[in-house]
């Protein structure tokens, strides 16, 4: 698929997937002979789980590292290193629900600045 039809599955702009293919964590899969981007489902999959790791905070390079490891598992048959890979990949886990955490004690907050607000 081109990139409008990626952006519009996604509900990302075409300049935030612009910017994911230029660092690195979204390349496009292949470019046609004029040079238009081209993805496939796989890369939606990928840039949904980039999608949903955004609002938790994750920076770029937190990102980059996180689907390095996912990348990693499904591909990584030793055992070892598969060990490894999971003790990552629970740590980002572990960050994640503390970044929820935090996110719903602030929706919190704003519930009750609302409900005061509409006291008046």
């Amino acid at each position: 698929m081109h990139i409008g039809e990626l952006a519009e599955r996604t509900g990302l702009s075409l300049r935030t997937i612009r910017h994911y293919d230029e660092v690195g964590i979204l390349p496009a899969t292949s470019r046609t002979e004029g040079g238009f981007r081209v993805y496939s489902e796989d890369d939606l999959e990928r840039l949904m789980v980039i999608r949903r790791m955004k609002p938790l905070g994750f920076s770029l390079e937190e990102m980059t590292d996180l689907l390095a490891v996912l990348d990693a598992l499904q591909q990584d048959s030793d055992k070892a290193s598969a060990e490894g890979l999971r003790a990552r990949l629970a740590a980002y886990r572990a960050t994640a629900v503390e970044r929820r955490a935090k996110m719903v004690e602030t929706l919190a907050r704003a519930d009750e600045f609302i409900d005061v607000l509409t006291r008046y």
